[in-house]
């Protein structure tokens, strides 16, 4: 008498098991193209994520672009798993499973991490846009946030006044060097410019300050910067000189002898473009919160960033948008 035989998984209708069944691997060992095609996506995926640091950039910046857009990836996984239930496609569907957790691995921290409760710190920082029509406006939303310390770039002397009349009273110290300013509920000292000009680059372009600020936890000093624009055109992403400008503030910031140090500001890239290897290497990056910050209306990157040393920033958030093509970043800080 023959032996029954056992089967693990539900019966499928038999119109589905014929199709299912063109799917699967076959007498002659291959796959359908289709599948082939489904399969190679899903695994080109994963792998891109999971090597995404061997991918060159001595053309282009191909490295460094994949990097700024590097958690996008994720989003051609659902189109995958259509197209491979659409085509019945087991070897497709199991092969979606490969980007799925090395996304999760990646970035399931910054999704899934519950963020503290309390912090001793809390710091806002935007890039303001120097076009800026309502400088008031952006100034109040800043405001709004209860940050201790606010950090602005591309401040112009003409909004300079509208940023004092509404932030002097409830943070009444203040460091402006150029077109960044630092706006401060505790007091500040040690103030000083910082010079991260690139190669070529005019005497009249500051962009860097750092001071000392007393707050209740503890005494950390903070950079308030703005690194060149990159671009992207036919012949990749030119970012030679906001690359030289971080290697330079990550060579000052190696100098600096304080025990508890803040960076923050546009970087104009985020935390994994190995084109701020020098300076992100030194830093801690947020444990959670994607906090894409531009462009303001569909914002894709996170290139404002709030970043430590002898510090913990567990969270950072993006806010609401201002008269600005950037969203603010608020990051809470514990001083440890």
């Amino acid at each position: 008498m023959p032996r029954p035989t056992i089967r693990w998984w539900p019966a499928l209708p038999p119109c589905w098991r014929r199709n299912w069944r063109r799917g699967r691997v076959v007498g002659t060992g291959g796959l359908r193209p289709r599948d082939a095609w489904l399969v190679g996506g899903a695994l080109g995926v994963a792998g891109l994520l999971a090597l995404h640091s061997v991918v060159p950039n001595g053309v282009g910046r191909l490295g460094s672009l994949l990097e700024t857009f590097l958690p996008w990836l994720g989003a051609a996984v659902p189109g995958l798993g259509c197209l491979a239930l659409l085509g019945r496609s087991w070897a497709g569907l199991l092969a979606c499973l490969a980007p799925v957790a090395v996304w999760l691995w990646m970035f399931g921290g910054m999704w899934f991490s519950s963020p503290p409760a309390a912090s001793d710190l809390t710091v806002v920082q935007h890039n303001v846009a120097d076009d800026n029509a309502d400088p008031a406006g952006t100034a109040r939303a800043l405001l709004a946030t209860r940050a201790g310390l606010i950090a602005v770039e591309e401040l112009t002397p003409a909004a300079r006044p509208a940023y004092q009349d509404v932030l002097g009273g409830s943070h009444p110290h203040r460091a402006v060097h150029g077109t960044v300013g630092l706006w401060s509920a505790y007091p500040l000292s040690d103030v000083r410019p910082v010079d991260i000009r690139p190669t070529g680059f005019p005497e009249s372009r500051r962009r860097g300050l750092r001071a000392t600020v007393s707050a209740p936890g503890g005494e950390p000093a903070v950079y308030v910067v703005h690194l060149p624009s990159v671009r992207l055109g036919v012949t990749g992403l030119a970012s030679a000189a906001r690359d030289e400008s971080a290697a330079l503030l990550a060579r000052r910031i190696a100098d600096d002898p304080a025990g508890r140090l803040l960076v923050v500001g546009d970087l104009n890239g985020t935390v994994r473009d190995r084109g701020l290897g020098p300076l992100t290497s030194r830093l801690g990056a947020p444990a959670s919160g994607f906090a894409f910050s531009w462009p303001a209306g569909l914002p894709v990157a996170r290139i404002d960033q709030v970043l430590g040393r002898g510090v913990e920033v567990p969270e950072v958030s993006a806010r609401e948008e201002t008269g600005s093509d950037h969203l603010p970043v608020l990051g809470r800080v514990l001083l440890r």
